[in-house]
């Protein structure tokens, strides 16, 4: 069973919170039933982090017995741009709940993940509109051992990313999830940097996808990947919304691969300036 909590403009204005929203689930009979919680809009989340109501759902964690996702921040931008979004740190959550299979976060904003420890952890997302270096180093330095899926939005730096492709490469060369199949390094200002490095990395090896999709990636990556042997390993690559010219995206629907070109953009004729798909 999958519930989602909001607190709209409205009942924010009249004094409603997500901790009162939690404690009131918590009390339902059927609160032992719920799979996926979904926390939404918790009421001014341009002003106010979820340090408010953590406390409330780890309070009560014993209620939600077959919780296997938590989303935090699930909102879209006329609730509050992603940005703006204010988190905290969430590992408390993790804590919490040893049986969760999948972990999504939304903004980054004071976001922090320390410690970062799960032995069930399958699925862990970050959608934001910049990934501060701190929290990728935490990803990096994790305990998960059966974490399957990555997806990292990388964003740039006006929204938070302050790191560089050294941040990055350590998921590529060393990475340290030894059951790990999908990984996204996406929505990055640094795409053809990651694209480059990603095309005979040795995580490639064990991978099954790859996503370096939502960012701006140009010919000069994309040429890296198609040229690399290691790449035709993979069952998919997810490269949607780039800046690759037409002439590579026919490369790419003639090379037998299985592999995503859609939503092509144009850089700005100006001064050729490209922007990630998630950054505002």
């Amino acid at each position: 069973m999958e519930v989602k909590l909001v607190v709209d403009f409205d009942a924010y204005e009249s004094g409603q919170t997500m901790a009162k929203l939690i404690e009131e689930l918590a009390a339902k009979p059927d609160s032992a039933e719920i799979t996926d919680l979904i926390i939404g809009d918790w009421g001014g989340a341009y002003e106010n982090s979820p340090e408010d109501f953590i406390p409330v759902l780890v309070q009560h964690k014993d209620q939600f017995p077959k919780l296997r996702k938590l989303f935090i921040g699930d909102m879209e931008y006329d609730e509050c741009e992603v940005s703006w979004i204010n988190q905290t740190n969430l590992s408390p959550l993790l804590e919490a709940f040893p049986a969760l299979e999948s972990f999504y976060v939304k903004g980054s904003q004071d976001l922090s993940l320390e410690p970062l420890r799960h032995s069930h952890l399958q699925e862990l997302v970050i959608i934001c509109g910049g990934l501060p270096a701190s929290v990728l180093q935490q990803i990096y330095h994790a305990e998960l051992p059966e974490l399957r899926k990555l997806e990292l939005y990388l964003g740039v730096d006006e929204y938070g990313f302050d790191g560089g492709l050294e941040d990055v490469l350590p998921f590529l060369d060393n990475n340290p999830f030894p059951k790990l199949t999908y990984l996204g390094l996406k929505d990055s200002e640094i795409q053809d940097e990651i694209a480059i490095a990603a095309a005979n990395a040795p995580v490639i090896g064990q991978l099954e996808v790859l996503d370096l999709s939502q960012g701006t990636l140009s010919d000069q990556g994309a040429e890296a990947l198609l040229a690399s042997e290691s790449i035709k390993g993979l069952k998919h690559l997810d490269l949607s919304y780039h800046y690759m010219s037409s002439e590579m995206v026919e490369r790419w629907k003639n090379s037998g691969l299985s592999v995503n070109v859609d939503d092509q953009q144009e850089a700005d004729e100006e001064d050729d300036w490209r922007y990630p798909s998630l950054t505002e």
